[in-house]
């Protein structure tokens, strides 16, 4: 079994298919997920997926290890689908992070807890969200990427990741309390209802 680096240098050095091949089995579902999960429409993520490994293949010779393969394919992936929705739609929230500084002691790994959170308030309220700052959140805690990997893929400083890391984080929670304090309403409404039917 060769590292996903070796596949990589093999390939260039070869051009034989059998290693792209291999690389595109490791990869073509976590990169197609990262798609739909960003436009949620499954035909555009399977095209967007096939137009990402075109991509990979002329961009293969300019990987430079100082970064772990499959974080480099999360950037790619993660800028062509911004690329096509902004193609398609006028961007959401634009941030100002350069003067905000956040401390390094900053614990970002106690974004939720698990005891707190339901999974079907979670999804409805991350649904409430601009594509960046699920993105941002997904690569932090489901994807497990490190702040200066997610500064990478964003093209910006640590500390302005962090910055907008902390700001999902705080937006996410506003709008899952929303969504608690909204069906906790609508229960309170139906059960009203009931009663004056009965």
């Amino acid at each position: 079994m060769h590292t996903d680096e070796e596949l990589v240098q093999l390939f260039i050095e070869t051009q034989r298919n059998s290693y792209f091949e291999e690389l595109y089995e490791r990869y073509s579902d976590k990169v197609y997920r990262k798609c739909l999960s960003l436009i949620k429409d499954p035909a555009k993520a399977e095209d967007f997926t096939h137009d990402i490994f075109l991509k990979l293949i002329l961009k293969l010779g300019t990987y430079k290890e100082n970064a772990r393969f499959s974080t480099w394919l999360y950037s790619i992936t993660y800028n062509y689908c911004m690329d096509q929705l902004r193609i398609t739609k006028k961007r959401g929230e634009v941030y100002s992070d350069e003067s905000v500084e956040v401390s390094d002691e900053t614990d970002l790994n106690t974004i939720f807890d698990q005891n707190d959170i339901e999974a079907r308030r979670l999804m409805s309220a991350m649904d409430q969200m601009s594509t960046e700052e699920k993105s941002l959140l997904m690569m932090k805690y489901l994807d497990d990427l490190s702040i200066r990997e997610i500064a990478e893929i964003f093209k910006i400083t640590e500390s302005a990741a962090k910055m907008r890391l902390l700001r999902s984080r705080e937006k996410l929670r506003i709008k899952y309390l929303e969504t608690i304090v909204f069906l906790g309403l609508l229960f309170a409404k139906l059960f009203e209802l009931l009663k004056m039917v009965r």
